[in-house]
């Protein structure tokens, strides 16, 4: 398995790319608009609507390619720029803004936007430089060239193959993200384990064989050590930031702006990351304590493992294991989310909502809840969430068992009808009739519902549970 993270070894579709209306040093305006209509702007820019298709389409991977790989190694954002990418043409590619868009051209770009070259064991994708071939000439696809090319019968692939060489593919089908910034947003130190970690070592270690003085991390796994701090101090010696050994902002922009340019990421010739150099990223869990978020995500991995068989079931253990993160990363594969093997709040809100939408299609009787730990929260009036949702689904299934309880509609907010349900759950079993979930209840809650859907329920009714025996 490896780590991946989008923007770093992950490529994404951004739902939006800046461009500026000059060259890079040029005080100029910066628009915004989606990626699909930068690519539809660029291609009727630079091409003619009556070009065969297969020299229409080759054209339009190479802008796509071009355009990504702009993002992907924040060539512009890595060296203080507030853009993505230029309009100059001498550095980048054709945007005149508020265009006409040809009909075949938004045609074709609607199917290819998401697919760009990449050379074969790579990452990024392609610097695919490209001009057109009878007023200018460059190492790349020339534009009219490519038409001739067409006219003899040459496919798109082809056509690509016979400028940019034999060993590329074309990358299909790539997940959309929202616009962002790689940087983690907090600085990494000494201590830190994530795949930022990882991702950082795996540059300095390539930055070191230009920089020989930058010592060598040697076996990276994601955990920031003193070696990687010392690396990190070098790095930040050679090239005149505040020595601190922390991986601020400023230092990780720096470090991806070495990197760009020690791999020439944005040249014909890229020499970025192969795959099989990226190590894996396997998080260090507190071994025997499990947590109950955790235990969220492994039992809602293990519903939606049943409806989607690119998700492996996980053990509900409570522990963010290898197993466990690599479930979470083809889950966010399968929705199409940036895969980073992390449960950030985009990824806990499709997640929590997947599995809303298959179990509100089930009755009580079909659905197997685990027992889950105590979250740490006092539910009561007001309280909206997957915990919520998870109480209401034990009621539920206990209403459909026991005579005199209520039943109540699992929506995920506690409402009149939640708190009533508790309170009479409560008064059945001789608790305190608060109707609040605290973590006295929700145990009853969870040993009652487990008994009664898998154990023995003789005299249940009678009291207070003395008769339940816990799994």
């Amino acid at each position: 398995m490896s780590i991946q993270i989008p923007g770093l070894t992950e490529v994404v579709i951004p739902a939006a790319i800046t461009v500026h209306l000059g060259a890079p040093d040029e005080p100029a305006e910066n628009v915004t608009v989606s990626f699909l209509d930068y690519i539809k702007n660029v291609a009727s820019s630079e091409l003619y609507p009556t070009w065969p298709e297969s020299a229409l389409r080759a054209n339009i991977y190479a802008i796509t390619s071009t355009a990504l790989n702009r993002v992907f190694t924040e060539w512009y954002r890595s060296r203080g720029y507030n853009f993505d990418i230029t309009n100059d043409t001498r550095y980048d590619q054709a945007f005149v803004p508020n265009r006409g868009i040809f009909d075949t051209v938004s045609t074709i770009a609607d199917q290819l936007f998401d697919s760009y070259i990449v050379r074969q064991g790579r990452v990024e994708p392609l610097y695919a430089q490209f001009c057109d071939g009878r007023s200018t000439w460059c190492p790349g696809l020339l534009q009219w060239g490519s038409v001739d090319l067409a006219d003899q019968g040459y496919t798109p692939f082809e056509i690509l193959q016979y400028y940019y060489g034999t060993d590329i593919n074309i990358h299909t089908d790539t997940p959309l993200a929202e616009a962002y910034e790689t940087y983690p947003g907090a600085p990494l130190q000494l201590g830190d384990n994530n795949p930022y970690v990882l991702l950082m070592q795996v540059s300095l270690n390539t930055i070191s064989s230009n920089y020989p003085a930058i010592p060598k991390i040697p076996g990276p796994t994601g955990t920031f050590d003193t070696a990687t701090q010392a690396a990190v101090e070098e790095f930040q010696r050679i090239f005149n930031l505040p020595v601190t050994g922390i991986i601020d902002k400023a230092t990780w922009y720096r470090i991806r702006n070495i990197y760009t340019a020690v791999t020439n990421l944005a040249e014909l010739t890229s020499e970025g990351i192969i795959l099989s150099e990226i190590p894996e990223f396997t998080p260090e869990p507190i071994l025997g304590e499990a947590t109950p978020r955790i235990q969220e995500v492994q039992y809602f991995l293990n519903v939606l493992s049943a409806y989607y068989n690119t998700i492996p079931s996980v053990d509900i253990n409570g522990i963010l294991d290898t197993q466990t993160r690599t479930a979470i990363m083809e889950f966010q594969k399968t929705m199409g989310l940036p895969i980073t093997g992390i449960v950030d709040e985009d990824t806990w809100n499709t997640m929590y909502n997947s599995v809303v939408g298959i179990l509100d299609t089930l009755p009580p009787s079909a659905i197997a809840l685990p027992s889950l730990l105590w979250p740490g929260t006092v539910f009561q009036l007001g309280s909206e969430g997957p915990n919520v949702y998870i109480i209401q689904q034990y009621l539920s299934y206990i209403a459909s068992v026991l005579e005199g309880l209520p039943s109540t509609e699992p929506d995920g907010i506690y409402g009149p009808e939640t708190e009533q349900a508790v309170r009479r759950f409560q008064e059945y079993f001789g608790i305190d009739a608060t109707g609040i979930v605290d973590q006295y209840t929700w145990n009853r809650i969870v040993l009652i519902y487990r008994n009664l859907r898998f154990g023995n329920t003789r005299n249940l009714g009678q009291f207070p549970g003395t008769d339940i025996v816990a799994e």
